[in-house]
């Protein structure tokens, strides 16, 4: 049995203990959170040992990896703790709270030779997996741009990050995915219109090493919650809807004939609009399947911290340019 334990059990700790407690030969074997009632309300329903520290969670129940779902200014702590006696770590999105954290994290875990995955979810998400594999079969040919909208309203939960560090962080590691380029200029505008000392609106304008464009749209004053990306290049734009798991292609009929540099005669018509057809999953069970296959088999997690890291840098690019 793979024995895994869960380091903070909020929203998204609760969801990581149910999942994987439905997953076939792995073995919760405790939990801990500083607030025991929390940690109550999950172990008793599981029937797991709980612990208000997680040293000793470490220490007596032994697991192969932990889930680390606390608050971002506790991940460095908890993260290099697990590490340095050799457990493996999947920590939650922020990788950290700071650049600094972050890469003491990473170098504390290259030195154990430990696996470091963060919560990118989206990348597990069945419609962005399947446009990730239309767009590397080029069935969107030379890209121009993608456009990204985080919008929810303000979650009380969350006090000790910013927009930026919360929904961004989605957003920014999805363009990097998708685009399979880097960042070389950001610029931002970012605003405080909550009883907040973090901001809550960000509008980001990025330009990758390969000329493409990207727009950051994320916020926390809508009063409903939406999660919608889209992509455009030569031959049309794909839409996806994160929360319905449903992928769209919008056909360009001029695209017919290649894009032609030397004559640039580029131009747009519409086209057809082609819904596929998505095998729907949930992506966290995704997420955690992934990181305890790479544990056992010593491969590269999907998202290691090196990933974590580079989208840590673009929130702080955002915020500093803000």
């Amino acid at each position: 049995m793979f024995k895994i334990a869960v380091v903070g059990v909020g929203s998204m700790g609760r969801n990581h203990a149910r999942v994987l407690m439905d997953i076939p030969d792995v073995q919760m074997v405790g939990i801990a959170d500083k607030s025991l009632n929390n940690a109550h309300m999950v172990a008793d329903k599981y029937r797991l040992p709980v612990y208000e520290d997680h040293n000793q969670l470490f220490n007596e129940c032994s697991p192969r990896a932990v889930i680390i779902a606390v608050p971002t200014t506790l991940h460095r702590e908890i993260a290099i703790d697990a590490i340095k006696r050799g457990i493996h770590v999947l920590i939650e999105k922020p990788i950290a709270s700071t650049i600094e954290e972050a890469e003491d994290i990473i170098k504390t875990a290259n030195q154990h030779q430990v696996i470091v995955a963060v919560g990118h979810i989206e990348r597990f998400n069945p419609a962005v997996i399947e446009l990730k594999r239309r767009i590397d079969a080029g069935e969107l040919g030379q890209i121009f741009m993608i456009h990204a909208r985080r919008l929810s309203p303000y979650p009380r939960r969350i006090n000790d990050v910013g927009v930026a560090k919360d929904l961004a962080t989605h957003e920014l590691d999805m363009m990097r995915y998708l685009t399979g380029e880097e960042v070389v200029h950001v610029s931002a505008e970012i605003s405080k219109v909550m009883q907040s000392p973090h901001e809550d609106i960000v509008f980001g304008l990025l330009r990758f090493q390969n000329g493409i464009l990207g727009i950051l749209d994320v916020n926390w004053v809508t009063p409903t919650i939406v999660r919608e990306l889209t992509i455009t290049g030569e031959k049309g734009m794909f839409v996806v809807n994160y929360l319905s798991q449903e992928l769209f292609f919008h056909e360009n009929m001029a695209s017919r004939q290649p894009l032609e540099r030397a004559g640039w005669d580029f131009t747009v018509n519409a086209g057809h609009m082609t819904r596929f057809q998505i095998n729907k999953r949930e992506p966290l069970r995704s997420e955690l399947e992934s990181f305890i296959n790479a544990v056992k088999t010593g491969g590269k997690p999907l998202i290691d911290g090196y990933d974590g890291l580079a989208t840590l840098k673009l929130v702080y690019q955002i915020t500093n340019n803000g």
